[in-house]
């Protein structure tokens, strides 16, 4: 027992600290284990230690289904993943949580310089010589909660493109805010089919794309280039289908901060403008008993709710396919990861699902059903 106990903590100091050891293989070596176990703790890096904490506690909180799938992922890829989650977390409850139009903008721009920080150069020298410079920015700009998540997210091993796509569907959540609070020459930014995926693109497509880059980074041999587009693209619409299932779950919570992503185009079929509709989904949230009139409104909304489940499950379909040409190191994981996700979705489709806080929520014994069966799935 002290045996596998002594094991489990030098793999945990090899995983948890590549400053100290760069390369790890699969399976350390004896002398490996034994250096890792004689790693003074002074020579911790203590601010990782606490970032990871934070991460891990972070993706408890926020996401169940995502939190029981970290759990399956290996090594140093499951905290780069840990730590990616957290970052989009924290850059997400910056802009929501923000006093103002006006603050969450200068949220958005503060992250686009911190971007700009590490990104704008391509050379590793280069890069090296502006960490102090993004750390120094970081906690003259940041919430002190914040500053590991910020500088522990793994950017030299993601491509930019999909972090600013990132930015630019937070700018698309502040358009709520301005259509709502009527200012001039401002739209309601979901119209049609085509602005959800859009949206749905930049905020969750953007997200699997980049666990895919550590994916390939960590586990590289295997999977030519051409292939790896190929499974990228499929992410990206598996991306969409997972937005689609978050959207459909959360039609109450987000009328609660004024925002419907239901197409206005699918919204008029029902008779139903997007102001009308958070006023009336907002209503149903705070009844627990409904009258005549508001079964009517719940029916209206359950039809748009099947409406962007069905599509869900249509991307959904198409794209699960490419995760068996992953490596085959996180094809399990990844499927326990989707799988999860999506039986949220199978929950709201079937009568009588239960709601919590405005939400559908999936027993514990089901979600651990759902992913022994993914994990083994052949």
């Amino acid at each position: 027992m002290f045996g596998l106990v002594a094991f489990d903590n030098a793999v945990a100091i090899l995983t948890a600290f590549p400053f100290h050891f760069p390369s790890v293989p699969a399976l350390p070596s004896p002398v490996l284990l034994v250096k890792a176990l004689l790693l003074p703790a002074r020579a911790y890096d203590e601010d990782r230690i606490q970032g990871l904490s934070q991460a891990v506690e972070l993706l408890r909180r926020k996401s169940r289904s995502f939190y029981l799938a970290s759990g399956v992922f290996q090594g140093r890829l499951r905290i780069d993943l840990i730590v990616l989650y957290s970052f989009c977390r924290v850059a997400d409850d910056l802009v929501d949580n923000a006093t103002s139009p006006d603050e969450a903008r200068q949220w958005i721009k503060k992250l686009k310089t911190f971007l700009n920080l590490f990104y704008k150069n391509k050379s590793t020298n280069a890069r090296d010589a502006n960490i102090g410079d993004l750390a120094l920015y970081v906690a003259q700009n940041f919430p002190r909660n914040t500053h590991a998540t910020l500088l522990q997210l793994p950017m030299e091993r993601l491509s930019s493109q999909p972090l600013y796509d990132l930015l630019k569907g937070f700018e698309m959540d502040l358009q709520f805010q301005d259509s709502t609070t009527k200012s001039e020459g401002v739209e309601y930014p979901i119209k049609t089919v085509e602005d959800l995926d859009t949206y749905a693109v930049r905020v969750a497509g953007t997200v699997a794309q980049l666990c895919l880059e550590l994916a390939f980074f960590h586990y590289p041999n295997g999977v030519p280039s051409a292939l790896q587009n190929e499974i990228v693209a499929a992410g990206i619409q598996m991306g969409i289908a997972l937005q689609y299932t978050n959207i459909s779950r959360d039609l109450m919570v987000d009328a609660k901060i004024q925002r419907i992503y239901i197409p206005s185009v699918w919204l008029q079929e029902e008779k139903l403008a997007p102001d009308q509709a958070i006023e009336v989904l907002s209503i149903l949230a705070a009844k627990p008993i409904m009258k005549d009139q508001d079964k009517y409104f719940a029916d209206k909304f359950e039809r748009l709710r099947n409406r962007l489940l069905d599509r869900a499950f249509a991307l959904y379909e198409e794209s699960r396919g490419a995760i068996e040409n992953l490596p085959v190191e996180v094809r399990g994981p990844m499927r326990v990861a989707v799988e999860s996700y999506m039986q949220i979705g199978r929950s709201l489709k079937q009568k009588g699902y239960v709601m919590k806080k405005g939400r559908a929520t999936v027993p514990v014994w089901k979600r651990i059903a759902v992913a022994w069966r993914a994990l083994n799935a052949a």
